[in-house]
């Protein structure tokens, strides 16, 4: 089944449909250093550039009729709760320049990702229902879920919303996506695996330091709260990793605690943020101990469940930020094997009826 990749990044959902048997035939993203990432591991299908200055070239690929898929993820910024939150924001935009791809395209099925914020706020209730009237116009029956990459075998906490439709045939995505969930390991484990920092397999270190806050912000976890300067906070080791953000490599890069990484010791921060609960000072912003430091690319990698041997090209400010834009591989390629499964199956003879708008008001909502 051939499929075509919008605003494709590093590649994250790539590895996804391929792995569950999807044939990506074009791709195209606006990053330059991505596109080149993208070429080291899946070949010179991706275009760079604007997507709205290749809509000829999706025109003719929809012309050719034979595309079974179309994913992707438009630029969040505009929705997402760490950016502006503005559907006026230019990014906010290319919604719709996916939904014209889709036009062009005419795909059987289409997946689209962004944040969970598109998918909850009232804020973007309008946003949603165009969506939702727009796919309806070109025949597809659609489906809105939030899913946890958490729950996909992923060791970070990421919550994603993935509109899915298919085209003349029903849609139950919804019923069959729990079939792939299962329990993510250990962030402790994950890290363990990639080799110890300064190795061969984990040499790609943040150089950033790590200093603590003069005023720290209290919460209940040690885990919360602001007990460091910048927005980088220290990972459970014993859990799951908070979502990496496109912003790391600097003090908003994730915190490691080596000695409880490597030698079983309690971690710092839960001595310190008891300390700090009992009413003791905060530390001078300099004595953080050494046993702390940031996450890795090679640990980023790991996290986001790229295969262990994906090459990135560009500077590692570069490398972070297309390692956080990315879907989780491992949450994509459960997303994209429930769409192979429903597309390798004959449309039903009794087609699914057309909602009627109250009904689609419901679902929207």
């Amino acid at each position: 089944m051939k499929a075509v990749s919008l605003f494709t990044g590093a590649g994250g959902m790539d590895v996804g449909f391929i792995q569950a048997g999807f044939d990506v035939v074009w791709a195209n993203d606006i990053d330059k250093d991505a596109c080149e990432t993208y070429r080291l591991n899946h070949g010179d299908h991706i275009h760079h550039g604007s997507i709205d200055d290749l809509m000829p070239e999706l025109e003719a690929l929809g012309r050719a009729g034979d595309i079974a898929c179309l994913f992707g993820g438009p630029p969040c910024q505009g929705f997402s709760v760490a950016g502006k939150m503005d559907a006026r924001d230019p990014r906010s935009k290319l919604v719709w320049s996916y939904m014209e791809a889709l036009k062009l395209i005419r795909p059987a099925a289409f997946v689209m990702e962004n944040v969970k914020a598109l998918a909850m706020l009232q804020k973007f209730r309008a946003v949603r229902e165009g969506l939702f009237k727009e796919a309806h116009k070109l025949g597809y029956n659609v489906e809105l879920v939030v899913l946890n990459s958490k729950d996909f075998g992923v060791p970070q906490g990421r919550e994603r919303m993935f509109l899915v439709g298919f085209r003349d045939r029903p849609n139950r995505f919804r019923d069959l996506i729990g079939d792939h969930m299962r329990p993510a390991p250990k962030l402790r484990d994950v890290l363990l695996g990639v080799g110890k920092i300064g190795s061969p397999t984990n040499n790609r270190i943040c150089r950033a330091k790590v200093t603590a806050a003069a005023s720290p912000v209290m919460r209940r976890s040690p885990y919360a709260g602001m007990l460091f300067n910048g927005q980088g906070r220290p990972l459970n080791l014993d859990g799951h990793a908070s979502t990496l953000p496109a912003s790391m490599g600097g003090n908003r890069t994730p915190i490691i605690d080596d000695a409880a990484l490597y030698d079983g010791a309690t971690p710092w921060v839960e001595e310190y943020h008891a300390h700090l609960m009992d009413g003791g000072e905060p530390i001078d912003w300099q004595t953080v101990p050494e046993r702390l430091r940031r996450l890795t690319v090679d640990e980023a990698i790991a996290i986001q469940t790229f295969p262990r041997d994906y090459k990135f090209a560009g500077p590692q400010s570069s490398v972070f930020k297309q390692i956080g834009n990315a879907v989780p591989c491992m949450l994509a390629e459960a997303v994209a094997s429930v769409v192979f499964k429903l597309l390798s199956e004959s449309p039903s003879a009794t087609k699914r009826r057309r909602r009627t708008s109250d009904e689609l008001e419901l679902e929207i909502a």
